[in-house]
């Protein structure tokens, strides 16, 4: 019922919704350069735009990365899907005009209530000196029933054939992987299953940023809540049903306004600030100021249901039993095993100040990796930054990505 609610407060809200884009086209076609210079006329149309900016939506935002630096030239870019599943795309940034053949890199994007683009700052990095791949997921909603469902498993054979795609299969040549916070012990158990089946195209490198893989060193918030309730009270209170009215009709999902209402909750008073100076910008004519705060939200207000099968084995088996870091983790009836993995370098990067992903969550992965060979093992503690940090802003660009480019060139 809880959808059913959600929904029929959008479809309550949506008459204001109109209003509000009536009279930000009005202040645009109708007033034109008077509506942007007259003080009053600014103030008046600085609300309806600040209301427009606080919508959430459900559509997946555009990535906006149209070109990039290769050495001293700009090159374009241009997104191709290189193969499409129903769950998610393989989602390729082409790049013509490059002299020299790059390495490939998949990252492998979390299923957690945002869309890929989230890391759009990370691939942009990543495109000056790699051919960029991403799992772009789609919204559980929008995918129908008749897809069947969609769990940890399945999430794990989706990075496997993801990664095989991009195996060269001239040269034989692998490529090089980078996972983002929640899906990384996922990835680690998909290398782990490449290498038990002596798969040739197991990646070159793996590079795991601020992930749970073992959730029992220095729990955070995010931890002790998977540990305060039982899997039954999740199940019951956490998934709810798509409405018929979307092409997901009846699946069962974790509804992504629920993860955003609860990350907002833990910064009200940052947001409602935010939407404040996002008004006195406009007001002020602050054009950059404005655009700034506008495209953060456009991406954080962008919100995709996860599958519930997805969300409770996430629960269950990473952060309530920690299965992975115990050994005990099952991939299709077969145990994982990390210690199978031999030719993969690895590198870890964590965040001083992470509360999602604490420090010691992801340098465990090393302890799992018993039959790598010391100089095939990395760890990156990056000072001053949080979760975000470790694959966004400018100590990721500057601090955390030489790092992952050194690795990268070291197993060339």
């Amino acid at each position: 019922m809880l959808y059913q609610a959600y929904q029929a407060y959008c479809d309550l809200m949506a008459p204001a919704r109109a209003t509000a884009d009536a009279l930000v086209n009005l202040r645009d076609k109708g007033f034109g350069e008077l509506g942007r210079a007259d003080p009053n006329l600014r103030r008046f149309f600085a609300l309806p735009e600040v209301f427009r900016a606080s919508r959430v939506t459900h559509k997946r935002p555009p990535y906006r990365i149209h070109q990039v630096p290769v050495g001293n030239r700009t090159v374009a870019v241009r997104e191709e899907v290189a193969m499409s599943l129903p769950f998610g795309d393989l989602l390729h940034f082409a790049k013509d005009d490059v002299l020299t053949p790059q390495p490939k890199m998949l990252v492998v994007a979390p299923i957690s209530g945002h869309f890929a683009t989230l890391l759009r700052n990370t691939i942009e990095v990543l495109l000056r000196d790699h051919d960029v791949y991403v799992t772009d997921w789609k919204n559980a909603r929008d995918v129908p029933l008749s897809a069947g469902d969609f769990g940890l498993d399945d999430y794990i054979d989706y990075v496997i054939r993801f990664i095989q795609e991009l195996g060269d299969k001239e040269t034989g040549r692998p490529a090089n992987v980078l996972s983002v916070c929640q899906p990384c012990p996922n990835v680690l158990a998909a290398v782990a299953i490449m290498a038990r089946d002596h798969d040739p195209f197991q990646p070159r490198t793996l590079t795991l940023l601020g992930g749970p893989i073992d959730v029992r060193e220095a729990p955070t918030s995010v931890n002790e809540l998977a540990y305060a309730h039982p899997y039954d009270w999740f199940e019951r209170n956490m998934i709810h049903t798509v409405p018929g009215r979307y092409k997901g009709a009846g699946r069962k999902v974790y509804p992504g306004f629920m993860q955003l209402s609860a990350f907002m909750a833990m910064n009200v008073g940052r947001h409602l600030g935010q939407f404040r100076k996002l008004y006195q910008a406009l007001a002020d004519r602050q054009t950059e100021e404005a655009g700034k705060i506008t495209e953060f939200y456009d991406e954080y207000l962008a919100v995709a249901d996860l599958p519930g099968t997805f969300y409770l084995e996430t629960i269950d088996r990473i952060f309530q039993r920690s299965l992975l870091p115990r050994g005990e983790f099952m991939h299709r009836g077969q145990k994982v095993d990390c210690g199978a993995i031999r030719k993969t370098a690895l590198l870890t990067v964590e965040g001083e100040k992470d509360d999602i992903c604490a420090v010691g969550q992801t340098a465990a992965a090393h302890l799992l990796c018993t039959s790598l060979r010391p100089h095939l093992k990395r760890h990156h503690l990056q000072l001053g930054v949080g979760h975000y940090g470790v694959f966004s802003g400018s100590k990721w660009e500057t601090q955390v990505y030489p790092q992952v480019k050194s690795m990268v060139l070291a197993m060339a």
